[in-house]
């Protein structure tokens, strides 16, 4: 008879023979020490995002700085297509972990400056100051006390001056990172007018691009963003064709879209010019003369004889 050959199962190592669980993942890690990329679980576990924009995140920020991360540059790096590599930046770009900004050089050219936020939202931090090591202690001479004790070594003249020159460099080459800024808000909120207009093209939405329907909580959230267009001189059809122009293929989250175009694309407030003329006169009414032998047409605020017959009558 042919002896049956048995399979040891193996374990995870744990804590304790009951970290174990009976079905799901088990982690077996390992501490890195060289070559390793800190990332968040908010990006990690993006309730939002597709895996290929994660994981496309966590290779930007692998990178290190003034690595090209174009499309033609990352598509012969992955099996993904053009198509999905684009989408992918325009999630990263729409939950704010990329942007993307036109710059134009001091010689003219105009480049595209790229800036990839590891948590958006929150302001950069400030590299921390190396600290010189501690000064080794002074033992007293013992042998001969004539004999000067040379002086210890400074620490503050080892480290920080071979470091000083790269860090000025990378200050200088690293662009500014903007602050992320909350949805805009009117000046005057009590407008009840305005209210129901900024309401309305919230609404409104949908009947541009089915895809764009928000739900009410959405609505009554962005309400005060419109209302703050409304007050610098925005016309409501003006806003929807700002907020629906250009919308991605793969639109998944259409609040966030429209938080982020309220908030990217508000127009600058008008001087203040005192009252301004309306934008549009309209005519005065046509009337007919009111001599019977003329009866010609004209334009007047109110009935009466024509140019003509007034003058005749003047002269008369």
């Amino acid at each position: 008879m042919d002896s049956q050959k048995r399979t040891a199962v193996v374990r995870a190592p744990g804590r304790n023979p009951g970290d174990t669980p009976r079905s799901g993942v088990i982690h077996v890690n390992v501490r890195h020490t060289r070559r390793f990329t800190v990332v968040g679980n908010h990006l990690a576990q993006h309730p939002e995002m597709s895996l290929v924009a994660i994981g496309l995140a966590v290779h930007i920020q692998s990178l290190p700085t003034g690595a090209l991360i174009g499309i033609r540059d990352l598509v012969p790096r992955f099996p993904e297509s053009e198509y999905r590599i684009a989408a992918a930046l325009r999630e990263l770009e729409l939950h704010g972990y990329l942007e993307r900004t036109r710059v134009r050089l001091a010689g003219g050219q105009v480049v595209t400056r790229t800036v990839s936020y590891n948590r958006p939202g929150c302001p950069a931090e400030a590299a921390e100051p190396e600290t010189a090591p501690p000064a080794p202690p002074v033992t007293p001479p013992t042998s001969n006390p004539s004999t000067p004790t040379p002086a210890p070594p400074s620490p503050v003249s080892r480290t920080p001056e071979a470091r000083e020159p790269r860090q000025s460099q990378e200050a200088q080459e690293a662009p500014e990172a903007p602050q992320r800024s909350a949805p805009p808000r009117p000046v005057n909120p009590d407008n009840p007018w305005r209210r129901d207009a900024a309401t309305a093209v919230l609404t409104d939405l949908r009947h541009a691009d089915a895809r764009l329907l928000l739900g009410r909580q959405d609505i009554e959230r962005l309400t005060p963003a419109v209302e703050a267009w409304l007050e610098r001189g925005a016309r409501p059809a003006g806003i929807l064709a700002v907020l629906t122009a250009n919308l991605p293929p793969q639109l998944r989250n259409p609040a966030g879209l429209i938080a982020h175009r309220l908030t990217a694309q508000l127009p600058p407030a008008l001087p203040d010019e005192g009252p301004r003329a309306p934008a549009h006169v309209p005519p005065d009414p046509f009337q007919t003369c009111e001599d019977d032998a003329c009866g010609l047409a004209f334009r007047s605020p109110a009935p009466g004889l024509c140019g003509e017959c007034r003058a005749g009558t003047a002269a008369a």
